[in-house]
């Protein structure tokens, strides 16, 4: 299966359980994976899946909504893009929270969800 990938998408944020996150934000990272067939396809923007405005809508949940927990962010995140991009068939999402506040050392923390198109 073909795919179209926007990976590393960085946005200032304010998801969080904590009310510091609410306050100062902190960095969120998204990537998501688009599945369609593209094989084939004649070289005209109406036949794809519009990336930008997949971007858009990443934009818009991160930046302009509010969670408590990554795991809701992706899943909205995904259900939007479904919904907006009807020749996707499947779309997986990772919300990365790099600097989440726990105890440790650790690369990254992220949420994973992948949703097929028509079971959502």
């Amino acid at each position: 299966m073909s795919r179209v990938v926007l990976e590393g998408l960085e946005f200032h944020a304010r998801h969080g359980v904590f009310e510091s996150e609410g306050v100062l934000g902190a960095r969120f990272v998204v990537d998501a994976e688009l599945y369609y067939d593209f094989s084939g396809m004649a070289d005209d923007l109406n036949e794809a899946v519009n990336y930008a405005a997949v971007y858009e809508v990443i934009r818009q949940e991160v930046t302009e909504q509010t969670h408590q927990l990554i795991e809701v962010l992706a899943n909205r995140v995904a259900q939007r893009i479904l919904h907006e991009q009807p020749r996707l068939e499947r779309v997986t999402v990772r919300v990365h929270k790099p600097f989440a506040p726990i105890p440790g050392i650790f690369r990254d923390v992220y949420a994973e969800l992948t949703l097929v198109q028509g079971t959502g």
